[in-house]
């Protein structure tokens, strides 16, 4: 009997135990869970806004480090300290002459009060809305106070004639490229980011620059121009083609000029070498006939008779005619003349 109680007794001892051993591991279980729920850090680009109920507490988090927080209470909203882009979507807006232009523009900007943005916008896509509406709003408004000739041109640049013939513009367009420019694109971007942000600290927003990436004419407008452009390179391409079928027509006519004048010479050198020549071979007949008479008549008579001798020919004339002396006898004609 006392056995078996001591038995018992070893058993109750060992579940106690355990029981024990099970609820120190509970609670060190629970102490490590709520301390690590309770713990955060923070890096370089970030900043963090502790936040109970959805209500800020305390001071924007702006060094990196080891914080705490209560556990299930209270959370935790990290912002990026780091540069941010907003571009815009391309918009029509006029000009203070009225012309409809397209714009494009894109910002760069960053959160320097994570308190105070949290408070304003909460959120990025929140905050990216908001600059669309601020930030389109303010380059309509400038745009709107700006000609065409500032919002395109630098203060600057001064057109040159050499600028205009390597832009091949018409009369109507050299008028345009050669107008003053009163602020200039550079000066109209600066009142631009100035003018906005003096609406940014309200929301916790530094903005650090804004730029116009691109300006185009609306499509209407975009196919007025390209007609007129193509009408204008079409006129300079005629008055091209005119100058140079001139040109053409001017070297053509030079060049028969030049080809009449070397032919002419050339005969001319011709004649007087064909002229020489035949005084030449004039002289030589006389020189070699004249020293031997009777040969040159006995030469003269057979070319007459290779001449008028051939096929198909008759001739009517007496046997002792002079003609056929040579062929009766073997004997030359005594002059010339005798034939």
């Amino acid at each position: 009997m006392f056995m078996k109680r001591n038995n018992r007794n070893v058993k109750y001892s060992n579940r106690r135990g355990q029981t024990a051993l099970i609820a120190v591991a509970l609670i060190v279980f629970a102490v490590l869970l709520v301390a690590y729920s309770s713990a955060f850090t923070v890096d370089e680009a970030e900043q963090a806004v502790v936040v109970q109920f959805g209500a800020p507490v305390g001071e924007t988090i702006t060094e990196p480090g080891l914080y705490f927080r209560v556990p299930f209470i209270q959370e935790v909203k990290r912002f990026d300290k780091r540069l941010m882009s907003w571009d815009g979507e391309p918009n029509q807006m006029p000009t203070v002459e009225q012309q409809f232009i397209k714009i494009d523009t894109t910002a760069r900007w960053r959160i320097v009060d994570a308190l105070k943005f949290y408070q304003s916008v909460q959120d990025i896509p929140r905050a990216q809305s908001r600059l669309n509406d601020v930030l389109d709003s303010v380059v309509r408004d400038k745009i709107a106070e700006s000609s065409l000739i500032d919002i395109v041109r630098s203060k600057d640049w001064n057109v040159t004639e050499e600028d205009l013939d390597r832009a091949m513009a018409g009369e109507g367009d050299e008028e345009t490229l050669l107008q003053k420019v009163k602020t200039g694109r550079e000066a109209l971007t600066k009142l631009i980011l100035e003018t906005a942000q003096k609406q940014m600290p309200s929301y916790g927003i530094e903005l650090v620059d804004i730029r116009i990436k691109r300006i185009n004419y609306v499509e209407s407008v975009q196919q007025q121009v390209f007609q007129r452009m193509i009408a204008e390179r079409q006129k300079m391409a005629e008055q091209f083609r005119s100058e140079g079928q001139g040109r053409a027509a001017e070297i053509r006519g030079e060049t028969d000029r030049m080809i009449a004048e070397v032919k002419s010479e050339a005969a001319r050198e011709a004649e007087v070498i064909r002229g020489q020549a035949n005084a030449e071979a004039t002289r030589i007949y006389n020189e070699a006939f004249g020293s031997e008479a009777e040969f040159y008549a006995f030469i003269r008579t057979l070319e007459s008779y290779r001449k008028s001798l051939g096929k198909d020919v008759t001739l009517m004339m007496g046997t002792d005619s002079e003609y056929f002396r040579l062929l009766r006898s073997g004997d030359k004609p005594s002059s010339p003349t005798d034939q």
